[in-house]
């Protein structure tokens, strides 16, 4: 039979969002192709330290076994083929089971993320996050800075999820930026039997939920929590379309706009989504955390 993605979890990556290559980046920002590449070279035995988005890499691996594997983890990179081979080496020592690639010399490699069947990309480079997102996949630009420890919750994997421009699309987020909190909450009440569009992240909870259920026997779970700015009455429309999509998470924080940093502290997330820049700097002491550059929030920034 040959070797198929279908029916996985596919995760494509960079190599800044999976190891830090920060002092590495900063060659390669200067145009200097050939230096960037020697450097790789010269550093090739030499694994760099792992990026925010290694633990939640490590734990979703974990959920492979010898009889299914129902994830694929492909690094997608910027980088060229042969400082690719630093990447791969990396992968290696650190005990992950990476077998695929893709290196573009530069150039967005979002175009492969179809042929992938991609369930999430997560990179450094907002450009290319931005997309991903256009060609509808769900993807969030790192925060190098976030706090991240793979030793923790090592038989959990805990994701968080903002609501509006996240899980949902921001047609809410809509009315609230260009009229009021009032008048957001009167047009969520009105429409509490209406689900909300989906958003960008919405097939990748989906795929989270399905693998909850296909993994109680397993060494690692998956809990997810939704952690919104939204309160009652207007957390009302939220539940009901997760149902209305036959999705469950496992925890729900509605803050009222309180903010969500402590919050995410007490959840402790391998990764949290969130598509606004305040929210995101907010999280990253709480754990790694990725800005979906989607909806109202992020159009001043396009």
């Amino acid at each position: 039979m040959s070797p198929t993605l279908d029916g996985k979890l596919v995760v494509a990556i960079s190599s800044r969002a999976l190891f830090d290559l920060e002092s590495e980046n900063a060659v390669f920002e200067t145009g200097d192709d050939g230096a960037y590449r020697a450097l790789q070279l010269e550093r090739l035995d030499d694994p760099p330290p792992t990026g925010v988005a290694y633990p939640l890499v490590q734990k979703l691996l974990r959920l492979n076994s010898a009889a299914t594997q129902p994830v694929e983890v492909v690094i997608a990179s910027r980088n060229d083929p042969v400082s690719g081979l630093r990447i791969f080496r990396a992968a290696k020592h650190y005990g992950l089971s990476i077998e695929r690639g893709i290196f573009t010399r530069g150039r967005s490699p979002h175009r492969y993320l179809a042929p992938l069947n991609a369930s999430l990309f997560l990179s450094a480079n907002p450009q290319d996050v931005r997309a991903a997102l256009l060609a509808g996949y769900p993807a969030a630009q790192v925060y190098p800075a976030s706090a991240a420890d793979a030793a923790r919750n090592p038989d959990e994997i805990r994701i968080a999820f903002d609501g509006d421009a996240v899980l949902f699309s921001d047609q809410a987020e809509r009315v609230f930026k260009g009229e009021s909190l009032a008048r957001f909450v009167e047009h969520e009440v009105i429409r509490i039997n209406e689900p909300l569009p989906a958003g960008p992240f919405k097939p990748f909870l989906a795929a989270l939920h399905g693998l909850q259920s296909r993994a109680r026997e397993n060494t690692v779970q998956i809990r997810t929590a939704l952690v919104t700015a939204r309160s009652a009455p207007a957390h009302e429309r939220a539940i009901r379309t997760l149902l209305h999509w036959g999705i469950e998470v496992d925890e729900a924080c509605f803050l009222g706009g309180l903010p969500k940093g402590p919050f995410l502290k007490a959840f402790e997330p391998d990764f949290f989504f969130d598509d606004q820049a305040g929210h995101c700097e907010g999280a990253v002491s709480a754990g790694p955390t990725g800005q979906v550059l989607y909806g109202i929030a992020n159009e001043t920034d396009a």
